[in-house]
């Protein structure tokens, strides 16, 4: 990787992580200690939907993004008009989600009314913040074209949940009641599009005067439109993927959804690194595509892998170890979540362990496929969904998105094998599997040391320390190992 996508990458991570430990605060402490689950359940919902609202009014142009910008790329032509065309379709798109957002009303209201009617209070909420999420992935999306991600990072993950923290902390001390809460909530979400919009303008890159006809003279804007629609196709599948479980759940019970989302959340540590090395990697496969640079892919896909194997491993031994020590800072209703968290710790691994097979899909000539891929997906998500969750409720939705995920990463994998001879593995992955499943058999050695900061302690540190020195002394990744000796060196001479 080069020095720019390498500090990007390090940059990210480190944004993300910081980010991850104000988001614990808020999901595992505050959230479930200041808001009954209902109202927990609400809050998250209030997220999905309106992302699902986005991304169904994106039209595929988000990924238009990554796929195109490298032929447009132009600082002195104003990269051609390109940003105009990438807002102005999703324009058109939010426009008609929204109309078709308050005529379906009615349907929405007679699916959740009976369990769920706290929804119904705040569904209008649902459209400024679906616009600003909107305009949030669009600008994301032109960003990471443009290489600059970090502080995409910064917002997403670090402001928000700061301001969130705010907000609840003054929820707590009655400074305002739960409407008024939703409201700023709302508006705290809404915020970071407009950071990355103001930080577009400081780059001098906020290039929104249209030049249509110099546009599509690069890029024919049939063949954006068409890839568009192709790509929709897929986000809905995707999105349908990654919300139909609460989505279901939340008819169900609003407090199973809370308690469901905050599992979620705590295995969300467990694919932040992979999550910020993606944001550098779709527009690195781009240009790979872009020169045929088929050696140099094969070598980024493994290498990608066995990253993020080798720290979200670590993440999940470390998580699984500590899981009754995290809940205890929770009501005693939350610890119902604990076979959720397995499951899609499981999915999120399958996920990191299949590598970046979904971004080469979507960024190849073979896109058409992945389209395919995730219109089966969609429907099996729903199918399993729909049998799992009667039966054994958030831990059955669990189950369904574990084995959903799960299918299509193999199924991805499968076909970028066959289709261009890459595959992401490597001995090393096995090797490091194994030393993860040594890592956590040796957690379980420790008793419970009778205090629970002192427990978590003991118990990561103990975990880290073993597993970082099997992993540095069988070399799984030689390059860590490198980078370890340099880091030694500079700060000890040696």
């Amino acid at each position: 990787m080069s020095r720019q996508l390498q500090r990007e990458g390090i940059w990210n991570t480190i944004i993300s992580y910081a980010g991850i430990a104000i988001g614990y605060v808020n999901v595992l402490i505050l959230f479930p200690n200041i808001l009954d689950e209902e109202q927990v359940g609400l809050t998250r919902l209030l997220l999905t939907i309106a992302e699902m609202f986005a991304q169904f009014a994106a039209l595929g142009f988000v990924n238009m993004s990554v796929r195109y910008f490298p032929y447009f790329r132009n600082k002195e032509k104003k990269h051609h008009g390109f940003l105009f065309v990438l807002l102005s379709v999703p324009m058109f798109g939010f426009a008609l989600m929204t109309a078709l957002f308050i005529i379906f009303k009615p349907v929405v209201a007679d699916y959740y009314k009976e369990n769920s009617s706290l929804l119904l209070d705040y569904y209008h909420y649902i459209i400024p913040l679906a616009f600003f999420t909107l305009l949030f992935n669009l600008f994301t999306a032109y960003l990471r074209s443009l290489f600059k991600t970090i502080v995409s990072s910064f917002v997403k993950d670090f402001l928000s949940r700061v301001l969130i923290l705010v907000l609840l902390l003054a929820y707590s001390f009655g400074w305002m009641d739960f409407e008024m809460f939703v409201l700023w909530y709302v508006a705290a979400n809404s915020a970071i599009a407009l950071v990355l919009i103001a930080y577009t303008m400081w780059l001098k890159q906020f290039f929104i005067k249209p030049q249509f006809a110099e546009a599509v003279s690069i890029i024919p804007f049939r063949e954006m439109l068409y890839f568009g629609l192709f790509t929709f196709m897929g986000n809905i599948s995707v999105t349908i993927i990654k919300s139909v479980d609460q989505v279901m759940i939340s008819s169900v019970s609003l407090a199973d959804n809370g308690i469901y989302t905050t599992s979620f959340y705590i295995t969300s540590a467990i694919v932040t690194p992979a999550l910020a090395i993606f944001k550098i990697a779709f527009p690195q496969v781009a240009e790979f595509w872009k020169n045929r640079d088929m050696l140099g892919m094969a070598k980024f896909y493994k290498q990608i892998t066995l990253i993020n194997l080798i720290i979200g491993l670590l993440l999940f031994i470390g998580i699984w170890a500590n899981l009754d020590n995290l809940f205890s800072f929770m009501p005693e209703t939350y610890s119902a979540g604990k076979w959720v968290v397995f499951f899609l710790a499981m999915a999120r691994l399958v996920d990191l362990a299949t590598g970046i097979n979904g971004i080469i899909l979507a960024t190849s000539d073979k896109y058409r496929w992945d389209l395919l891929f995730n219109i089966v997906l969609a429907g099996l998500t729903i199918w399993t969904n729909t049998i799992f969750i009667p039966l054994y409720g958030m831990n059955g939705a669990a189950f369904a998105t574990m084995l959903s995920l799960i299918f299509i990463n193999l199924l991805r994998m499968f076909f970028v094998l066959w289709a261009y001879k890459m595959q992401p593995f490597a001995w090393s992955s096995l090797g490091i599997t194994t030393i993860a499943l040594v890592s956590l058999a040796a957690s379980y050695l420790i008793p419970y040391l009778g205090n629970v900061y002192l427990d978590i302690a003991v118990r990561s540190i103990a975990i880290t320390i073993v597993y970082s020195a099997l992993t540095l002394g069988f070399k799984v990744y030689p390059e860590l190992n490198v980078w370890v000796r340099k880091l030694v060196r500079t700060y000890t001479g040696l």
